[in-house]
């Protein structure tokens, strides 16, 4: 991989909360090369989503904010600096696809005003010209009578163009690098599919490189190049997408793996994973899967399991990660 675009180091990120401080993101690191499509992946409460808005500054602050870490962006250290600073990065140079476009979009403005109030914010343009850009955002994304559609409002879309209006929105501005937050969740299969498609097209145009947060392997398997692996804030496994889908090494990934339906699998049912991820206050010394781990030992509730390099780029954080389980080719 190339000089990173993107570089994180030992993020951790905590909540302070009535029953004391705890740890959403614990220790994560990761690089994103320009140009390439990063994956994070896990159960919703693996602190995917916070992982990204605490790159892009957006925590809620209180109670949330960043304990220590890095997070550099094109060599620049971002972690600390100034709202100012960190508003002019959020557009030009980070662009982000938030989770649900219903509460994202302002319903009180027409989605032509919040489009070019992006644009205006960034650069020195006109209103005529910034709406002509908007129009052709529009278009560019797939929404068909652009120039008629700018006069809506969010509740006359439906929710795969609100989706569509939330991706121009994001690139407005040209970003090097783009976050997207789960950017087909509540969308239908055949939606899901025409986004993944506009969204690869665009990113191949553009050569910008993406970050995309979900809980769906088959998301993983066809968009991105790496994967990283979350389970309640630290990273399981990471590594290339061909190496971690055909030998997953931690048994969380096997598990994910399992529970995704394969047309190259014959199974009456699939696999699950049993038992739910720990609320923060219950989180116990050790690795964070072990109270649902069919491999657990007393190792694993005694300490944390460091990341170990398997060869080819591929990290587990298991102490018993030289056993690689049953994978599922992309």
């Amino acid at each position: 991989m190339g000089e990173p675009i993107l570089s994180v180091r030992g993020l951790t990120t905590t909540f302070r909360t009535e029953t004391g401080v705890f740890a959403a993101v614990d220790d994560v690191s990761f690089d994103v090369a320009p140009g390439e499509v990063l994956g994070i992946v896990g159960e919703s409460g693996s602190g995917k989503s916070v992982t990204a808005l605490s790159i892009l500054g957006l925590l809620p602050d209180p109670p949330g904010r960043i304990a220590s870490g890095s997070i550099r962006f094109d060599g620049r250290e971002i972690v600390g600096l100034p709202k100012k600073a960190l508003r002019s990065l959020r557009g030009p140079s980070i662009g982000m696809i938030f989770q649900e476009p219903m509460t994202s979009l302002n319903p009180v403005f027409r989605i032509g005003d919040q489009i070019t109030e992006t644009i205006r914010a960034h650069e020195s343009i006109s209103k005529a010209d910034a709406r002509k850009r908007a129009i052709g955002l529009l278009d560019r994304v797939g929404i068909a009578m652009a120039g008629q559609r700018l006069d809506d409002y969010p509740h006359q879309l439906s929710g795969g163009m609100r989706q569509r209006v939330m991706i121009a929105i994001a690139l407005a501005c040209s970003p090097r690098l783009l976050l997207a937050d789960e950017p087909t969740t509540a969308l239908d299969v055949t939606i899901q599919a025409q986004l993944l498609d506009l969204l690869r097209d665009i990113q191949r145009d553009t050569g910008m490189a993406v970050v995309i947060i979900t809980h769906n392997m088959g998301v993983i398997a066809e968009f991105a190049d790496r994967v990283l692996v979350m389970y309640a804030g630290r990273v399981a496994e990471q590594g290339t997408v061909d190496a971690v889908f055909s030998t997953p090494r931690h048994p969380y990934t096997v598990g994910l793996l399992g529970s995704t339906p394969s047309l190259e699998r014959e199974e009456a049912r699939l696999t699950t994973i049993p038992g739910v991820l720990p609320q923060l206050s219950q989180i116990l010394p050790g690795c964070r899967f072990a109270p649902r781990c069919g491999r657990r030992t007393d190792a694993c509730t005694a300490a944390k399991p460091p990341l170990v390099e398997f060869g080819g780029g591929q990290r587990v954080a298991c102490f018993h990660g030289d056993v690689a389980g049953p994978g599922s080719l992309p």
